[in-house]
């Protein structure tokens, strides 16, 4: 089946991407510390701190998203819960991302977007269909009266005379 091995890929595609987006901000960061230049009057270790801080918990959000494409896979069960709220959420926000990064980095950068969005709703939509049947078969020898539930409440409506 081909769920397994995109839960993987997801997960191993989210926690780089971690790893790139810290580092990245951690970067930005550094370089903005050390040009010591003031944006509109903006002090620049707030800015410097702000952008490690950013990298930092957008990192822990893609590595957390990146687990829980882990445990999918190891589990080969579907996410539940905040697992699968988080794997949505991811995949807006590199749907986002891919509309920001059209406009700003280019193509390539967008094309890498769309792939990660794409791999999202995959794995997203590889666990969503049940693979057993919803209700068991009748056998078709049982030919005896069915329960038919509780008996209603009241009688059918009376007829109306012109």
């Amino acid at each position: 089946m081909v769920r397994r091995p995109v839960a993987v890929v997801v997960a191993v595609v989210l926690v780089l991407e971690a790893v790139g987006v810290a580092a990245l901000n951690w970067f930005l960061g550094i370089v903005v510390d050390r040009q010591d230049m003031s944006l509109a009057g903006l002090d620049p270790d707030m800015m410097s701190t702000s952008s490690k801080a950013g990298g930092i918990v957008f990192g822990l959000y893609f590595a957390f998203c990146g687990l829980v494409a882990l445990l999918v896979a190891v589990r080969d069960r579907p996410p539940a819960g905040l697992g699968r709220v988080l794997l949505i959420s991811a995949a807006v926000v590199h749907g986002l991302l891919a509309a920001v990064a059209w406009g700003l980095v280019g193509w390539p950068a967008f094309l890498f977007m769309v792939v990660v969005l794409a791999l999202i709703v995959l794995l997203l939509m590889t666990y969503d269909r049940h693979d057993g049947p919803a209700t068991p078969a009748a056998d078709p020898r049982d030919e005896g009266p069915r329960d038919q539930g509780p008996a209603p409440v009241s009688g059918p409506p009376a007829p109306t005379t012109p």
